[in-house]
């Protein structure tokens, strides 16, 4: 996790005369031009400048907000499933397809690792939007928000449903920012590494790529009022026909889907309601003061965090972005590194970033609403995938991911070990999932592989210093040192 700092202690030393300001936003619009960014991405990116600037931390002290009690459950929701089958002939889903699967030693897009039946997950995402408009008859329009590192692949590979196009294209690119030297905040250079002189801009670029793409207005000429968004890589991230149903009836113009916290959720993005205003607000943990981490982490205090599962009114929100400004105002996030994250001599840098969840506190008419835990069920690291991958979760016949109803909504619990954190060791040493239908837990130390016919039941551990093989049987309640 990239450390927060005060931006008062980089920036500029002194008053800032106007001269210098104008200097500071003609280098970096010339900067963004240049790479041809579109002018919404370019004025939010120099709001943001502007508030770090002016020693905006984004910081949100624990003395200035209150934990949220208790909120409006899915669950409890009724006879708005069939509100929002009629309405899906204007609503469309956005996925965030902006990541690379870096931090599995993949630099190719996450969506394309292989997560079920030699299906990924676009190939998921793209059965699901079809699925649904085959059910309902209606055009259901569907978008890629995807980075420069991920467009050409991901469109390469969905080139094969060509039936996604409704005749608009399927994706727009969010923004790149440059990176900003800690001292000055001019756009650093980098002569040796080009690419290092630019970072994305955190998930809340959602709104300006939005309008600055087209596709805002190509959705509303079309007729669309509802947009969900969620992240690729959350499998329980599905429209749900019940939720847009009920988010139609509420005329809000923002909604949030949250879910409990538990364990390990402890650093995930919390709701709480800021004092001042009485408005809900996101937290992350980038913006939470060291002495306020416990409390950041209390599950029992902060018990709801963000799904990044977001409905959106067209209309409210182009309302807010055609008075004459192309940005959401939102909370800033200020993430020191060096230019080179491989180098920590190289220098100092600072990423203004944004997360789109935030914007719940922009919007008069905006609330959140408490969905189950199955609506998030992200791949975020190899442990993540073997569990999807085992029989444990299933593919129901609308293409979704779900956990066998044997297991009764608790998902198994699997750790493996640094040896298996990547993808290619990794795909090397399960080239078969173990069975987990029964498994409560399953721990891997060392650089242990699988065999086909592996059974897991109750809590299991391995644990090698020295290359081994787990030979096909059933295993329960045990640890095996091979």
């Amino acid at each position: 996790m990239p450390q927060t700092g005060m931006v008062r202690q980089i920036s500029c030393n002194g008053p800032v005369m106007t001269t210098e300001l104008e200097q500071l936003r003609q280098a970096i619009t010339e900067r963004m031009m240049a790479a041809h960014q579109t002018e919404a991405a370019i004025a939010a990116f120099l709001a943001s400048v502007d508030k770090a600037r002016q020693g905006d931390t984004g910081l949100i002290a624990e003395s200035d907000i209150d934990p949220v009690e208790s909120l409006t459950r899915m669950e409890d929701l009724e006879g708005q499933a069939e509100v929002g089958h009629d309405l899906l002939d204007r609503t469309a889903i956005v996925k965030l397809n902006g990541g690379l699967g870096t931090s599995m030693g993949l630099n190719a897009p996450k969506s394309l690792i292989s997560v079920k039946n030699n299906d990924n997950f676009l190939d998921l995402i793209a059965k699901q939007v079809l699925r649904l408009r085959d059910a309902s008859g209606h055009p259901l329009h569907f978008y890629l928000m995807n980075s420069y590192a991920t467009q050409q692949a991901s469109l390469e590979h969905l080139a094969r449903y060509s039936e996604l196009d409704l005749g608009d294209g399927i994706d727009f690119v969010q923004s790149q920012v440059p990176r900003l030297d800690a001292q000055t905040l001019q756009p650093v250079s980098w002569p040796k590494e080009p690419r290092l002189q630019w970072c994305p801009p955190g998930h809340g670029d959602l709104y300006a790529a939005l309008l600055g793409s087209g596709v805002l207005e190509r959705l509303k000429n079309n007729g669309v009022k509802y947009v969900f968004v969620s992240n690729a890589d959350n499998l329980g991230a599905t429209l749900d026909l019940e939720l847009l149903g009920w988010f139609a009836a509420s005329g809000l113009t923002m909604a949030m889907e949250v879910t409990r916290r538990t364990d390990v959720d402890r650093k995930g993005g919390h709701l709480a309601i800021r004092r001042s205003d009485g408005r809900l607000i996101l937290r992350e943990r980038a913006q939470c003061a060291q002495q306020d981490r416990k409390a950041f982490s209390d599950i029992k205090r902060h018990r709801f965090f963000n799904t990044n599962n977001l409905w959106l009114h067209l209309d409210g929100l182009a309302e807010i972005l055609k008075t004459g400004r192309s940005w959401i105002d939102l909370p800033l996030i200020v993430n020191q590194k060096t230019v080179d994250p491989r180098d920590p001599q190289s220098p100092a840098v600072v990423q203004l970033e944004t997360a789109m969840g935030s914007a719940i506190e922009a919007f008069s008419d905006s609330a959140a609403i408490e969905v189950p835990r199955t609506r998030f069920a992200p791949v975020k690291s190899t442990s993540d995938l073997l569990a999807l991958r085992s029989d444990a979760f299933v593919v129901s016949r609308d293409f979704h991911i779900e956990l066998d109803p044997r297991r009764q909504l608790q998902p198994p619990r699997v750790k493996l070990s640094a040896e298996h954190k990547m993808l290619e060791p990794f795909e090397q040493a399960f080239p078969h999932a173990p069975s987990l239908l029964e498994a409560d837990k399953l721990r891997v130390d060392g650089p242990i592989g699988f065999a086909p016919g592996v059974t897991i039941r109750g809590k299991v551990r391995f644990e090698s210093d020295h290359p081994a093989t787990v030979v096909s049987g059933i295993y329960q309640d045990q640890k095996v040192t091979l």
